[in-house]
């Protein structure tokens, strides 16, 4: 079972989000046949039988194994992964688009950057599943407790001057072997973590991150 897996099928996207089905996948975090989901949940066996062979039909359960008691044989399934996350992908028309306004201080185009963060992480695990391979990545979640909206501006733009540096270092245009790579710092209040109403957008002082519109060489934009 994998830790993580990407829905980006619209099809399978609406199997999970089903209340039932979404049920049958959290409780199949052990393996269960339909009678023992049955009585795991308080449903009818039919209709577990039903939502299992839809989830199953979208790749989100799989057959753990067959047991044969007596002349019917026992089908004991699991879910494929411990958790999922919807790909934007999913809803490729109206996924959101960080190009399409990209602001530094704006915590939609930060929700839009984790989107597109989502999205390319989430077909990198598909295809590197197919080739049987890993994907090289690397991540860093860290918290920091701001006394103040200014030092928080002050750690935003040490962070944006640091990354353009360690950036403007390593990126290589003419490597022949060379792959480009995506790097994405975000910063946002914890939800629930501290007491009081989010910042305003509209306060100047309140506002977190460097200039726009200055970004240096080496394909910047990637790493803000």
């Amino acid at each position: 079972m994998l830790d993580v897996a990407v829905i980006d099928e619209p099809a399978a996207a609406e199997a999970s989000l089903d209340p039932m089905r979404s049920r049958i996948l959290a409780a199949l975090a052990e393996p269960g046949s339909a009678a023992m989901l049955a009585v795991r949940l308080g449903l009818p066996r039919q209709k577990v039988n039903y939502h299992l062979k839809e989830l199953e039909r979208h790749a989100l359960v799989e057959l753990a194994e067959e047991r044969r008691k007596g002349n019917v044989t026992e089908r004991v399934y699991r879910a494929t992964a411990a958790s999922y996350v919807i790909s934007p992908s999913a809803l490729a028309a109206v996924s959101p688009d960080p190009s399409r306004s990209p602001d530094q201080l704006s915590a939609r185009w930060l929700l839009a950057l984790g989107a597109r963060l989502v999205q390319e992480v989430g077909a990198l695990l598909s295809g590197a599943a197919r080739a049987r391979k890993r994907v090289a990545s690397f991540g860093i979640d860290a918290q920091v407790r701001f006394a103040s909206a200014a030092d928080r501006t002050a750690f935003a733009d040490e962070l944006a001057q640091a990354v353009a540096a360690l950036v403007s270092r390593y990126h290589d245009e003419s490597a022949p072997e060379g792959r480009t790579h995506r790097v994405i710092v975000g910063l946002h209040q914890i939800p629930g973590a501290q007491p009081g109403t989010p910042d305003s957008q509209d306060d100047p002082q309140q506002q977190t991150g460097g200039t726009p519109g200055h970004e240096p060489e080496a394909r910047q934009e990637n790493a803000r």
